[in-house]
């Protein structure tokens, strides 16, 4: 079995680079460079970049960058999807180039989404320093937040990340959209050999963008209510309103990407002692606030 240490970045497709470009450094308040082949390195740490933003023919979310701690762990996780007849390729020079790591194998999930798994990040560690002010994004030891996936083939989707991937589950929420009489839509959040909360969510729903959503969290109030005040001023669409969520306390909002995906802007996630954690299933998403129909209106 894998030990994944965190989620290390994410792969989104646009249409549109320049707007990227913009929204990345002056809502979400991180910064931009372009690698040697021409992608976005969207950085909020001292990594090289935590969110890879590459042109084409859709607005999408395309990949999961997944972190295990050094050669042998990346051997171990190549013999887990060997022994599980998991189809993969190994990323080339280039393509380990591009992602600025030592090793890559990619491969789809049961539902289709797609994984790559790396060790051995290259950065010249220069310092983050915000073009809008954000102090700091938190990541290190617990990666760079989480991502919620659709899985369409839900149960063997959750299986696949329990028995191969080497995720414990967080807790539970079955979405009824339309109400008790109407159907019940799984979400199941995972957590990895960190202590944040979750670093991965499975939706069992298809959702066209490819990802349901991102997390990103800062480390102060005021740097949520900024951000929001930035997203109204550059007209980014808002999804969700500010709120603190049940699960893992999150105090919140959600925005829509360029990418079409939403980006869940947060602050005070918990970290978990998973000794002492109790998985549950809780019935309301939010202790207050975060209300999603605001995204549909006008």
């Amino acid at each position: 079995m894998m030990e994944i240490s965190g989620l290390a970045y994410v792969v989104a497709e646009t249409t549109d680079m320049a707007k990227w470009s913009d929204y990345a450094q002056h809502v979400l308040g991180a910064m931009t460079e372009r690698s040697p082949s021409g992608s976005l390195r969207v950085k909020i740490d001292e990594r090289q970049f935590r969110i890879a933003v590459v042109s084409g023919q859709r607005d999408a979310y395309t990949a999961s960058g997944w972190e295990v701690r050094n050669a042998e762990a990346f051997a171990a996780a190549v013999a887990a999807l060997e022994a599980a007849h998991v189809t993969f390729t190994r990323g080339d020079a280039a393509l380990c180039a591009e992602r600025c790591v030592q090793q890559l194998v990619a491969f789809d999930d049961p539902s289709g989404n797609r994984h790559e798994i790396v060790w051995g990040f290259k950065s010249d560690f220069r310092h983050f320093a915000s073009p809008v002010g954000v102090a700091r994004f938190v990541t290190g030891e617990i990666g760079m937040g989480h991502a919620v996936l659709p899985a369409t083939n839900f149960d063997a989707t959750v299986a696949f990340f329990r028995d191969v991937m080497g995720f414990g589950l967080s807790d539970i929420f079955n979405f009824q959209p339309a109400g008790a009489d109407g159907p019940t839509l799984p979400i199941h959040f995972l957590h990895c050999a960190n202590g944040r909360h979750h670093s991965v969510a499975f939706a069992g729903f298809p959702v066209e963008s490819g990802c349901v959503h991102i997390m990103l969290e800062v480390e102060s109030m005021p740097e949520v209510g900024r951000a929001l005040d930035r997203m109204a001023a550059h007209g980014a669409p808002l999804s969700a309103t500010l709120g603190q969520h049940t699960n893992d306390r999150m105090i919140s909002f959600y925005m829509k990407s360029p990418s079409g995906f939403d980006i869940e802007y947060g602050y005070g996630g918990a970290v978990v002692d998973w000794k002492q954690h109790i998985a549950h299933e809780f019935t309301a998403v939010s202790l207050w606030g975060h209300d999603f129909t605001v995204g549909r209106k006008g």
